[in-house]
């Protein structure tokens, strides 16, 4: 049995950067689940753990009702109370929805999980900064973790220039498919079809600058970085997928973007277009209604709620139309029953999901990998807070990708969708040091 962790709170505090780069940068599994460098709320944790080579063991947790009464931490500290942080890819949720899969993408590993060992936990409202540790190791990291204060830090690096990036897909390509979509959607085979695309680049990255790039530019709520040994998730996700905790689970699936205005203005205007557009309030309404069919699978009668619908989040390059579907979960329910019912995620896929999962096999050829699927932490007590692998890159040796989307509809116009894309992956191929190729 693992040992549980003890938690001892600092005497002040301490940037999550410069606790990232003075304590955890040179460990070669690590994490940082980032609430943004200005962030005003929320929490963020930067730490380092091992790589746990049973990822059904995170799927086994069971989710608890009451868990913050056996918690033996005190509530302050934080929701993640030790446990994992890592990820899961998309293909082998769709598999195990009994979707048809190609052949495995080789580039990263479909699950990647580190038990965590030592971390902190940053309290961005209260500003209170909690050190993670076993308990007979615990006072010593504190006191470690003291001196990082003034530690001398590397500066920034440049942006490198790598040129255009490869894409799987050329625009007039993706328009066909987008053609190809609403042909299926007229058929009455979906509703719905979030059609992907990929972007890669080669050589040798540095997964630390890349953040450093990407949360300076594109900043989340659930950004992050994940990095084991020659494989590393870079994200600016503005998607929390599944946030569990005391039983209660809630989902928050975005659909509907537009890109953010040059002046206020125009800004005001573009963010007034999405709320009213008939089309981004469909393609959100529809996968509110899946979210909520999936969630009631492993929740108890009647306690699905639909807690805000339509609403409109701005982040520094879009606007998104987001809405929140919460459920309580049945006795008994583990984070893998969760997974199953919900994963791959509604807002990746389309209505109805296992049909839409077949279509969008067949039309985009290749496999997502890690793209679309979640990261983020798991803890011991079943709580856990997982967001979609979106407006992420995912590095690999020799090189990286970026995935991107869109939901099609009846209503799609297929330059807008193209355009689309061009938007979500601009941030993170910039990151990068990459330019989008023309037409996108």
């Amino acid at each position: 049995m693992i040992a549980p962790l003890a938690a001892v709170e600092l005497r002040g505090w301490i940037e999550a950067d410069r606790a990232f780069r003075a304590g955890f940068a040179q460990h070669p599994h690590v994490f940082w689940l980032d609430a943004g460098p200005d962030a005003a709320s929320g929490w963020s944790w930067v730490g380092s753990g091992r790589p746990d080579p049973d990822a059904d063991a995170v799927r086994s947790v069971r989710i608890s009702a009451s868990a913050s009464s056996a918690r033996a931490n005190p509530p302050a500290a934080g929701p993640f109370r030790g446990g994992w942080v890592g990820w899961w890819g998309y293909d082998d949720a769709a598999a195990r929805a009994d979707a048809p899969v190609g052949a495995g993408d080789a580039a990263a590993p479909q699950a990647l999980w580190l038990r965590a060992e030592r971390y902190l936990a940053f309290d961005h409202r209260g500003r209170r900064v909690w050190a993670f540790a076993p308990r007979e190791e615990v006072d010593a990291f504190a006191a470690e973790v003291e001196t990082w204060r003034g530690s001398a830090l590397l500066p920034a690096t440049e942006r490198p220039d790598r040129g255009v990036a490869i894409a799987r897909h050329t625009p007039d390509a993706y328009a066909a498919l987008i053609g190809a979509c609403r042909d299926a959607i007229r058929r009455g085979d979906a509703y719905q079809l979030c059609l992907t695309t990929r972007f890669s680049v080669t050589g040798q990255i540095d997964p630390l600058a890349t953040f450093d790039r990407l949360r300076a530019t594109t900043p989340a709520h659930h950004g992050g970085l994940v990095r084991s040994g020659a494989h590393a998730l870079v994200s600016a996700s503005p998607e929390r997928f599944l946030e569990v905790q005391d039983g209660i689970v809630r989902t928050h699936p975005i659909k509907g973007t537009r890109p953010r205005g040059a002046d206020s203005k125009e800004d005001d205007r573009l963010a007034a277009e999405l709320l009213a557009s008939p089309k981004e309030r469909a393609e959100n309404v529809m996968i509110v209604d899946l979210m909520r069919n999936d969630l009631s699978r492993v929740s108890v009668a009647g306690s699905i709620t639909v807690e805000r619908l339509l609403e409109v989040e701005s982040y520094p390059a879009v606007h998104q139309l987001v809405s929140t579907v919460s459920g309580t979960l049945e006795l008994s329910v583990t984070i893998g029953d969760l997974l199953d019912a919900a994963f791959p995620a509604g807002s990746m896929t389309g209505a109805p999901k296992l049909s839409a999962m077949t279509i969008l096999h067949s039309l985009e050829g290749s496999p997502r990998g890690v793209f679309a699927g979640c990261y983020g932490w798991v803890s011991d007590d079943g709580a856990a807070d997982l967001a979609m692998i979106i407006r992420s890159i995912v590095i690999h040796p020799g090189g990286a990708y970026v995935g991107a989307g869109g939901g099609i509809t009846w209503g799609s116009d297929a330059a807008a969708e193209v355009a689309e894309v061009g938007v979500k992956a601009r941030g993170p191929l910039r990151a990068l040091g990459a330019q989008l190729p023309p037409g996108w």
